[in-house]
């Protein structure tokens, strides 16, 4: 497993874990890797969690509705940085068998935030849609999205000029930055995984009528003056809540992600490291160069 502490990260010898009632032991073929993790371990050592895809290797008492040696992929609340961790069924899923590790650890967490927020956003074919934090593992998969679901325009806004060819390349129409005086034309819908200042800003990009879906942990504050005079609305966003209150919806969006990969419609990019190599996973992530979701594999 992975032991992060001291702003560094080593790979150690751990006994595997043993699942309890109600747990799979799942072993792992692709752990995701994201700036969550980065403001995590900056208080301090820490044993995270994080999205996993793997195959079950063993079941424990009281689950139902899983094999050993299924492909699943979900997410696990802590010691996911191992070659073997306890997942609770409720939080995994099917994954098709055919698609790569690092294609399906992406599709696990950020395609499933990526369709539900414009499913929350109640998009429909036509509109325009601005997605920020555009190259990353949520926002990249946003762009293709909005983009292969029939958005008429999609804006995707990064944090540098570097990344506009990505996100141009991931199917956007244009691409600008958060520093830009202008993101051009107001838009229908604004997917937020940034928070912050950039929340605020995005209400501001919203044509009247628009709607804002934050799914960013960074928060944000808005003066609910500036949703009044164009009627706009501010939608929040959280999976767990979701797959908590309403996990039929939580199942039709990840059944629609893996018909959209199965189609060609949906292609996650990736980035790949070894365990060996996770603090420059780690360093990666903090200085924003990642295009794509950073995936580590044992």
């Amino acid at each position: 497993m992975i032991k992060f502490s001291g702003g560094g990260a080593s790979v150690v010898e751990a006994a595997s874990p043993v699942p309890g009632p109600g747990q799979v032991l799942v072993r792992v073929q692709a752990v995701g890797a994201g700036i969550g993790l980065v403001r995590l371990l900056a208080d301090g050592p820490a044993s995270p969690g994080g999205e996993i895809v793997g195959t079950v290797a063993e079941i424990g008492p009281e689950v139902t509705g899983y094999a050993v040696g299924d492909r699943v992929g979900g997410v696990v609340f802590t010691d996911a940085y191992a070659e073997f961790v306890v997942a609770d069924p409720r939080l995994i899923g099917p994954v098709p068998a055919g698609v790569e590790a690092g294609a399906a650890l992406a599709v696990v967490r950020g395609g499933l935030v990526a369709l539900a927020a414009l499913r929350t956003g109640r998009f429909t074919a036509g509109e325009s849609v601005l997605v920020t934090a555009a190259a990353s593992g949520v926002g990249h998969l946003a762009v293709q999205l909005a983009r292969t679901l029939g958005a008429g325009r999609v804006v995707g806004a990064v944090g540098s000029p570097d990344k506009a060819d990505f996100v141009v390349d991931c199917g956007a129409d244009a691409a600008v930055t958060y520093a830009d005086e202008s993101w051009g034309d107001p838009v229908d819908l604004v997917l937020d995984g940034v928070g912050g200042d950039l929340l605020s800003r995005g209400v501001d990009a919203l044509a009247p009528f628009g709607r804002l879906v934050a799914f960013s942990a960074a928060g944000g504050t808005v003066d609910a003056g500036r949703l009044l005079a164009n009627m706009k609305t501010l939608h929040g966003l959280t999976i767990g809540t979701l797959n908590r209150t309403r996990p039929h919806q939580v199942d039709a969006v990840r059944a629609e992600l893996w018909d959209l990969v199965a189609a060609g419609r949906l292609a996650p990019r990736h980035v790949d490291l070894p365990f060996a190599a996770a603090a420059e996973a780690m360093a990666l992530i903090a200085s924003r160069s990642n295009r794509g979701r950073v995936v580590l594999v044992p």
